[in-house]
């Protein structure tokens, strides 16, 4: 089989399919709808699969995204606020094009510019993007997210589609227990916030938010309607140590491959993958094959990395492939052009990562 030249974003399709089929499985038991964020995959071919297994449509982060990938999926919700003109004149375009589309919001300045932006005959969904606590985007109180409702529904342009409650944090957190805990704490507010919606004539038709670390909680609490579940797909080393529960386990499907490029000094050895074929937010990548699983990597610049071999480990040979597991899926996809198929081992093409970046004045 001839590989790819290294650094590589390398995807197992068997493994990414097995972990689609089994997030859909889990979404249909429980009766709550599935709109996976495709910020994980940036990918047409893998929206369509979602979609395929019953995914109501996917979460786009940027409007780059939902530009790349519109069509792929039945509909696209736009979970990140914006605030420019050109903007609001793009998500107009797109709700023009007759893409099943909806954004979030959390200032009456955004309901009064999509209003005035969007041409007569149009509309478009639009939730209250709420804030859980994070201090990030999302209106802070009950009060505040049935004033924006209200400015909504007065719109005739506008459909008042819901909320949106995206607990970032906490699906991160490694003991289950814990993270049920914290969870809990947080579903006072969403709860609170879906009373006081209902008792103005506004409750929610969709309550949007979840992913891979609290799917299996947030049904359990049933508040959600719509899980936005998005790193299951791929999985990293920081989900690969949360204790997941729900549809878990979920399988490593996508890798970052290396080769050692120098071996001059004793106990450890340099690879070709540094900082600009993997993310640095969540820590260091770890080896998955092609050298002791106890090895640690370290990055040592851009193009390089550091492998510290554990005590009496045999050497590694230039030109060995080491693979490795990214700490953080999302944005080390976002570094690579293309996806590296392997289809039970064997090479099957590529793909592109069509939502990467920004798309120029995105």
């Amino acid at each position: 089989m001839t590989l790819p030249p290294t650094p590589c974003l390398v995807l197992d399709l068997d493994a990414l399919e097995r972990n689609v089929a089994r997030m859909a499985d889990h979404a249909r038991i429980h009766g709550v709808a599935l709109r996976p964020h495709a910020k994980t995959h940036k990918n047409r071919a893998i929206a369509s699969l979602q979609a395929r297994h019953g995914a109501v449509g996917i979460c786009c982060a940027t409007l780059h995204e939902a530009e790349q990938l519109a069509g792929a999926s039945p509909s696209i919700l736009l979970t990140s606020p914006f605030a420019t003109a050109d903007k609001f004149a793009r998500v107009a375009a797109l709700a023009m094009r007759g893409i099943d589309l909806a954004v979030v919001v959390d200032h009456p300045s955004a309901v009064a510019a999509l209003a005035k932006t969007l041409p007569a005959g149009a509309r478009l969904r639009v939730l209250i993007d709420v804030d859980p606590g994070a201090g990030r985007t999302g209106v802070a109180t009950p009060n505040d997210a049935v004033a924006l409702a209200r400015a909504v529904a007065a719109e005739a342009r506008l459909i008042y589609g819901g909320i949106q409650y995206y607990c970032g944090s906490e699906q991160h957190i490694v003991a289950l227990t814990a993270r049920r805990a914290a969870i809990a704490a947080r579903n006072i507010k969403l709860a609170e916030t879906i009373a006081a919606l209902t008792a103005a004539g506004l409750a929610p038709p969709v309550v949007t938010g979840g992913g891979t670390g609290t799917h299996g909680i947030d049904v359990e609490a049933g508040l959600l309607t719509e899980l936005q579940c998005g790193s299951y797909v791929f999985m990293d080393q920081d989900y690969g140590a949360c204790e997941l529960g729900g549809a878990a386990p979920f399988e490593q499907a996508l890798t970052v491959h290396a080769t050692v490029v120098s071996t001059n000094h004793s106990g450890f050895v340099t690879l070709d993958a540094g900082t600009k074929a993997m993310a640095t937010d969540a820590g260091e990548p770890r080896v998955l094959a092609g050298a002791p699983r106890d090895s640690v990597y370290r990055f040592k610049g851009d193009e390089f990395g550091r492998l510290d071999l554990p005590q009496g480990a045999g050497p590694l040979a230039v030109g060995t492939r080491v693979v490795l597991i990214p700490s953080h899926c999302d944005p080390t996809v976002n570094l690579h052009g293309v996806y590296h198929l392997l289809r039970e081992g064997r090479s099957a093409g590529t793909w592109p990562v069509e939502g990467r970046g920004y798309g120029g004045s995105a």
